[in-house]
């Protein structure tokens, strides 16, 4: 059987499907709606359709939502190279002023969050502000991994697996990605996995998985994460995402997140800007925006209310 086109990342619904040309490359985007942008980052392993309770009710709330295919997944440019964390904060840079906005309200989940926390850093006169669904702040999650192996540490234990060569890849893309269901059961609350929805969730994203070049790309963000901590490139990066952001910051967070533990989401407040909120939502695993959409969009859509006025 041939594994999926890239196109098939384009789940029709009531938002647009575009092409955006950012930093380099092509990055495939999903949008609805009017008004200040909201840019929704996504995590591993997943792809741009991670936010789709979140873009029409964000439309609805009055701002334009763009959900993106990060570099290297859906139906995104897959180049050989460009998985640091300089490059990829670049990219959402890019995108920003690509989508001809001034500013952007940045959400991301897992990956993209960590993400948004670093564009937040490095470029903050493009950020509104910052929303981190299960999301740490990226030296907050380094700190714990060497303070508490036993428990930060062996909760990011696939980190570490991801490092190896070849073999990462085609444990994730094996008998269809059925690891990837593995991850979304391991890592979701028990509530969600009963759910009618849950089985489709893990089909997308087994199939977003099989586009070829994805599972390779999504692997890259892990190893250029654990091996630049012994280069240069890595102790530079630490320097410039190594201070207080000055737009606030909202922190959401599953209580039976097993990837990031609750102590890690908590110590990252220390560089969350003012006027900042962590909320923990009970029986709620590593995807709230997923498993608790409703409550998660209504604290996104409060938080993006009272903040600064329109970007």
């Amino acid at each position: 059987m041939p594994p999926p086109d890239p196109s098939s990342s384009r789940v029709p619904g009531p938002w647009a499907h575009r092409d955006v040309s950012a930093n380099g490359i092509r990055l495939h985007v999903a949008e609805l709606g009017d008004g200040p942008l909201v840019l929704l980052l996504h995590g591993f392993p997943e792809f741009w359709w991670t936010w789709r309770h979140q873009l029409p009710a964000l439309a609805e709330a009055g701002y334009r939502a763009v959900a993106v295919d990060l570099r290297g997944y859906g139906d995104s440019d897959k180049p050989p190279r460009g998985y640091d964390g300089f490059t990829l904060a670049g990219d959402v840079a890019g995108l920003v002023k690509a989508l001809g906005a001034t500013r952007a309200h940045l959400v991301g989940h897992a990956w993209g969050g960590m993400l948004a926390w670093t564009v937040g850093a490095m470029h903050p006169r493009l950020v509104s502000s910052v929303t981190a669904v299960a999301a740490p702040h990226p030296l907050a999650l380094r700190r714990a991994i060497r303070r508490h192996p036993r428990r930060q540490g062996r909760a990011s234990a696939h980190v570490f697996r991801f490092q190896l060569p070849l073999l990462p890849e085609r444990g994730l893309t094996r008998d269809g990605a059925a690891a990837v269901g593995g991850l979304f059961t391991a890592w979701s609350g028990p509530k969600w996995t009963a759910s009618p929805e849950f089985d489709e969730v893990v089909r997308r994203n087994r199939g977003a998985v099989l586009v070829p070049g994805v599972a390779h790309s999504a692997l890259e963000y892990y190893r250029w994460a654990v091996r630049s901590q012994l280069r240069s490139d890595g102790r530079r990066f630490a320097e410039a995402i190594d201070r207080r952001l000055e737009v606030p910051v909202l922190q959401v967070h599953g209580a039976l997140d097993p990837v990031v533990l609750e102590s890690t989401a908590t110590a990252s407040g220390q560089w969350a800007g003012p006027n900042s909120a962590l909320h923990v939502l009970p029986g709620v695993g590593h995807f709230p925006h997923q498993e608790s959409p409703r409550t998660t969009t209504k604290l996104i859509s409060e938080f993006l209310g009272s903040g600064p006025g329109p970007a």
